[in-house]
């Protein structure tokens, strides 16, 4: 790798630091009603504390310093409870919110304003080469004790609700649960009134309520 190679890496992470400095207190205020300031959010919290490393790590891996990027990630994982492997790639204003037990696998992409909650897990289903981790798209957001595993797409301003194991794509806009999640859909309304009883149910009620008498 060219001296230019590892200049032009070292000069994005320095900017990527910049944008997180600037933009993820914002960010974290926004999604946390807890956070009472921008000093607070950048000195505290532990999120914060895990992508700013993940820059630097990044960079080295990017730059071939392998060993340096995993030593700086194990730190990172010691600081703050939250591990992400130095190859991922982390987009802006992404909030690890508590993050205690969050993974993020190497070859994991997690896009522009994404929320990931305490003990979220976007690993792999198995090993074999190329990309075997999540793509978790822009504003989407991770429950806390969710697993995404595997080369799955979790769409843009997706849901994945709290304990939720993901083995397939979830589409934009739509909230999956469960174990497998699948999309939580409505109730459904055809022959129901909201917050009634189905009209077979209220038949046999009456049913019931007349034998009785009788």
């Amino acid at each position: 790798m060219s001296f230019l190679q590892k200049t032009r890496f070292l000069l994005d992470a320095m900017n990527a630091v910049m944008n997180d400095v600037r933009e993820l207190p914002d960010a974290f205020r926004s999604k946390d009603p807890a956070a009472q300031s921008n000093l607070e959010v950048l000195f505290l919290y532990p999120g914060v504390k895990a992508v700013l490393l993940h820059r630097c790590s990044h960079a080295l891996w990017q730059m071939d310093a392998k060993f340096p990027a995993r030593l700086l990630s194990e730190v990172g994982r010691f600081a703050t409870g939250i591990e992400i492997h130095p190859a991922a790639e982390i987009g802006r204003r992404v909030v690890i919110d508590h993050g205690m037990g969050t993974v993020i696998g190497e070859t994991a992409v997690v896009g522009d304003d994404v929320l990931l909650y305490q003990n979220v897990t976007l690993g792999s289903a198995r090993a074999r080469q190329g990309r075997r981790h999540p793509v978790i798209e822009r504003g989407a957001i991770v429950g806390a004790g969710a697993t995404v595993m595997g080369p799955v797409i979790v769409g843009e301003e997706a849901k994945v609700g709290a304990g939720a194991v993901v083995a397939r794509n979830v589409e934009a806009n739509i909230t999956v649960t469960g174990i497998p999640a699948f999309p939580k859909r409505p109730r459904e309304s055809e022959g129901k009134v909201a917050g009634t009883i189905p009209l077979r149910k209220q038949e046999i009620a009456g049913r019931r309520a007349r034998g009785a008498k009788e």
